[in-house]
């Protein structure tokens, strides 16, 4: 009986679609198509040409940023940076892909639509105040100027924070464990590029506080409903303004 061939525990994982469509933008400026310092087409262009979702199309740029490939203006849309060519030049097109590439935000989000209602109803069966979740919202409670790198940082860390304290209330060690992928994934620089792009607003940061604190004394006063529902209102928010329709 002939063996079956065992899977090299190195072998290659599947490129996410981000990292495809960042791929071909990239090769369209080492061929001159996306030439320095000439705007890029829209997301809705680069969708249809691509045959992708709009979200996989923001958060290949998103990766491009990171790369110091392109610049995106607020309002005027995404540029080639001038020295994009040159920097690619020096790299082949095997190099300039990460090793180990951040998770989509599509794929964090999906699984937060499926992870954090659990863990709210978990959470809000023990009914159990937690210190560190408070201290969580209090930081949150106190940025009053989003646009400054030190008050921008405490809100991302607090909000991460604050969701990963919600699957320690639950009291289950295994909930615990997963969420802390979902943790390391938000703190990834594909995430928090598209977070801060898409929540720059100060009124919008009050907003998402003050649903954190909703979720938190629902879970708090054991009602489980109310708790299932805000965090399934507040990862929809999360959605809408990481990809504005």
């Amino acid at each position: 009986m002939t063996r079956a061939k065992s899977i090299s525990s190195d072998a290659c994982p599947p490129k996410q679609i981000y990292e495809q469509v960042a791929e071909r933008i990239r090769a369209g400026i080492r061929n001159g198509q996306f030439a320095a310092e000439e705007r890029l087409p829209s997301e809705h262009e680069l969708s249809t040409r691509f045959r992708v979702g709009r979200l996989a199309v923001r958060e290949a740029v998103g990766a491009l940023q990171n790369q110091g490939l392109v610049v995106t203006r607020r309002n005027a849309g995404t540029y080639v940076s001038a020295d994009a060519k040159q920097s690619l030049a020096t790299v082949s097109a095997a190099d300039v892909v990460d090793e180990d590439p951040d998770f989509s935000p599509a794929s964090t989000l999906e699984l937060r639509r499926i992870l954090e209602p659990a863990i709210a109803m978990r959470a809000a069966q023990r009914a159990q105040p937690d210190a560190l979740a408070e201290h969580y919202l209090a930081q949150m409670d106190s940025i009053t100027d989003i646009a400054s790198p030190e008050q921008c940082a405490r809100w991302n860390e607090s909000d991460r924070l604050f969701h990963h304290r919600l699957a320690a209330m639950t009291g289950d060690p295994l909930l615990l464990k997963v969420a802390d992928v979902v943790a390391k994934s938000m703190d990834q620089p594909l995430w928090r590029r598209l977070k801060d792009e898409g929540i720059y607003e100060a009124k919008r940061i009050q907003l998402y506080a003050s649903e954190h604190r909703m979720i938190y004394e629902a879970i708090v006063c054991g009602d489980a409903d109310a708790a299932v529902m805000y965090v399934e209102q507040h990862i929809k928010r999360v959605g809408r303004d990481l990809v504005p329709r």
